[in-house]
């Protein structure tokens, strides 16, 4: 006999099934045992007797695989039980452990819940943060290709950064020196050379000294860039449109199935769209604040978002024409060349995402190497792409873990990050 899931146990009334899972809940009575077990698709109630567990000692959070047949009863919660005719038990687990399935991992340490992640999937809280994350890169994924995106898979090893080299991890590579990905972005730019529209999920690696609840060194992006566009203003309202869909998508999957999470999934068609200088003056407005020049502080980002509330309803705003000296040197310049084409999203008070429109003339990105102090012959395999008939662009890329923090209300983004990585865990 096939395993079946719990999920299909409602079709088989009647019939003898075979599932394997962990125990989630063992609890024996005077004359029953009642087994809750638990499988990627859910869990069912296993009722038995005494005699055909004898000599097994089941506990919590065992392996087991059971053989049942499934009866009708409408006492039960979901309308059926499974009556166990045998059961084997496949790996059993220790005595001693820190929290078990139906633990509230609210009460338990980030470092223990880390620790242990396998047990810490099996909780309602942990395997529902890594469901909801799947189920906005799916979204990300299918929204893009509803708009005639293409996927692309790019290498994570490179010659340089594409930023000037800086805060890289260096790798060892047959005798040289080559670097972590500190993203897709010159990929991303060749496959619109190619393609037009293009979108890559994969992870980066940043090697920033940051200790902070927001930061990762590495982390899963999800990154667009898009061909023939007229102006930043093109990426905001796709990133507008392809967010909705993803937060209408999760409301829709996972309705009445996420309590206990401060869940936030508005559409973002009235999130505003507030020139940078003009955030400044709402800001002095708004709270006195005359400290900020050429960027904002993660206060701002609060106090925007907040504001933007009040104006539109939505916890949520783009934020674009930063300085030059605040964005990577591909960015197109406006106006004097002080203010770039670059935005950032900021989504209930934390940004996630950056983009804008990039240079696409070859004359234009060598001069922007060179106004940086940057020898435009390290970039020749790049700016090769350039003579091919670049077309005007534009993209942004988001971090999964954070927006998965902001979707669910959690604090810190290893809640939602399933091995982080910084300044002091590489393990497990």
């Amino acid at each position: 006999m096939q395993k079946t899931f719990v999920k299909e146990l409602p079709g088989m009334i009647g019939k003898e099934v075979v599932l394997k899972g962990w125990i989630h809940r063992y609890r024996p009575t005077s004359r029953t045992v009642f087994i809750i077990l638990q499988d990627a698709s859910g869990t069912a109630q296993v009722v038995s007797g005494h005699t055909e567990l004898k000599g097994l000692s089941l506990k919590t959070e065992d392996c087991i695989e059971v053989i049942g047949r499934v009866r009708a009863d409408d006492r039960a919660r979901q309308g059926f039980e499974v009556d166990l005719l045998r059961v084997s038990l496949l790996n059993n687990a220790s005595q001693d452990l820190p929290f078990v399935s139906g633990s509230d991992l609210t009460g338990v340490g980030p470092d223990v819940v880390l620790d242990h992640r396998p047990l810490s999937l099996r909780t309602y809280q942990g395997g529902t943060i890594f469901r909801v994350q799947a189920a906005l890169v799916e979204g990300f994924r299918a929204a893009l290709r509803k708009r005639h995106f293409t996927e692309v898979f790019t290498s994570k090893i490179v010659a340089g950064g594409t930023e000037g080299g800086t805060n890289l991890f260096e790798i060892g590579y047959f005798g040289r020196s080559a670097y972590l990905a500190q993203s897709p972005q010159f990929y991303k730019e060749h496959g619109v050379c190619g393609l037009e529209r293009v979108f890559e999920t994969g992870h980066v690696y940043r090697a920033e000294p940051h200790a902070t609840a927001r930061h990762l060194a590495e982390y899963y992006s999800l990154d667009f860039e898009m061909g023939f566009i007229d102006g930043p203003l093109d990426v905001i309202e796709t990133e507008r449109e392809v967010l909705s869909e993803m937060f209408e998508d999760i409301a829709r999957r996972f309705e009445g199935r996420l309590d206990g999470f401060d869940v936030y999934t508005p559409s973002l068609e009235h999130a505003p769209v507030w020139e940078f200088g003009e955030c400044l003056d709402r800001l002095k407005l708004a709270h006195g604040r005359m400290d900020l020049d050429d960027d904002l502080d993660p206060e701002a980002e609060r106090q925007l978002c907040a504001l933007a509330e009040t104006d539109t309803g939505v916890r949520a705003v783009f934020v674009h024409g930063f300085p030059m000296s605040k964005r990577p040197f591909y960015t197109m310049p406006v106006g004097d060349g002080s203010t770039s084409a670059g935005f950032d999203l900021l989504f209930r008070g934390v940004e996630v995402t950056t983009g804008g429109q990039r240079l696409h003339r070859r004359e234009d990105l060598e001069a922007a190497l060179k106004a940086r102090g940057m020898e435009p012959g390290l970039f020749a395999a790049h700016l090769r792409m350039y003579d091919l008939g670049m077309p005007p662009h534009g993209g942004l890329a988001i971090g999964a873990e954070r927006l998965t923090c902001q979707v669910l209300g959690l604090q810190n983004v290893r809640q939602a990050t399933m091995y982080p990585r910084d300044q002091n865990r590489t393990t497990p």
